[in-house]
């Protein structure tokens, strides 16, 4: 169960990485944050994003995952997610959680999906966190079975784990997805979210949608926010949780995000370390499916933890 743990080590920055052939991985988290009505952030969560490494460049994640023998797809899958599991549990946060992405297309049996999840525990327990700061990210294939995916959800239920839906439109299929697997958080589509909160019709239904999902126990998450007056609008609808360049941008393990976002609520220090900016990507743009992998650096953020600056 654990040999998968063996392609994983330390670099010499104490960070975990993994090799596959001519690649190194590399785990980056972008924090996820509150924001309470006078635009005071609280860093609630990290997603892991895998940033993939040849001959000393980054490389784009497709060109890596396009790469990867199919034999070799469901073990990529989960070193990934463990590599964002041992550097987050790394920074010894109390409370923060860590979405990670499951593409469940890649589980074809049950005990596929056993393996996995109790894979994904043991990785969990080992680097000093519980299941329940762990998110799920749930995308969905055209093709997927939709059976094996509420058995896929159900198993990581069981273990204490919590789930999310990836890239929610309110299309009938999201919905339908929304209604099979009544997950605790649920991500809006980057594109189409920017779009709505364009105009006044666009963002009063964004804030009906939002209100929904709260009273039903579901947080909503607004994720590529680019800009400080699309987090203002934000705040004016009352959106739980936001994330995106306009707030920090993803950062290479070890990454200083204690230092930028102490739990204890006090204002950073002024950072003034130089951050090269390793994605030469939209940043509109996600990591491809399937799931994260380990290490990336982080550009530098343009707003402050505690009161935002304008």
């Amino acid at each position: 169960m654990s040999s998968i743990f063996s392609n994983l080590r330390r670099d010499e920055d104490d960070a975990w990485v993994a090799d596959y052939g001519v690649y190194t991985l590399h785990s980056a988290l972008q924090p996820i944050f509150s924001q309470d009505h006078e635009g005071v952030l609280t860093l609630q969560a990290f997603e892991g994003l895998i940033r993939p490494m040849r001959n000393g460049e980054f490389v784009r994640p497709g060109e890596f995952f396009a790469s990867v023998a199919r034999e070799d797809s469901a073990m990529i899958d989960s070193l990934c997610r463990s590599l964002h599991i041992f550097n987050t549990g790394a920074l010894n946060r109390r409370r923060a959680k860590l979405f990670l992405n499951f593409n469940p297309g890649v589980f074809v049996t049950n005990a596929d999906i056993r393996r996995e999840v109790e894979l994904i525990k043991l990785a969990t327990l080992e680097s000093g966190m519980s299941p329940d700061r762990v998110v799920c990210e749930i995308t969905q294939k055209e093709n997927d079975s939709e059976d094996m995916l509420s058995r896929f959800v159900q198993e990581l239920r069981h273990h204490g784990f919590r789930i999310a839906i990836d890239e929610y439109g309110a299309e009938e299929r999201d919905i339908a997805r929304l209604n099979l697997l009544k997950p605790d958080y649920v991500k809006f589509e980057a594109d189409w979210v920017k779009e709505f909160l364009e105009n006044s019709a666009g963002s009063a239904l964004l804030r009906v949608m939002v209100n929904q999902f709260r009273e039903q126990g579901i947080l909503a998450i607004f994720e590529g926010l680019e800009d400080i007056r699309q987090v203002d609008i934000c705040n004016n609808l009352d959106v739980p949780l936001l994330q995106g360049y306009a707030l920090a941008r993803p950062e290479l393990a070890p990454t200083h995000f204690n230092a930028d976002f102490p739990e204890t609520g006090e204002l950073p220090r002024e950072d003034v370390r130089p951050r090269v900016d390793l994605e030469p990507y939209d940043p509109s743009v996600h990591m491809p499916k399937p799931a994260p992998i380990a290490y990336t650096a982080a550009p530098k953020r343009t707003a402050t933890f505690g009161k935002r600056m304008r």
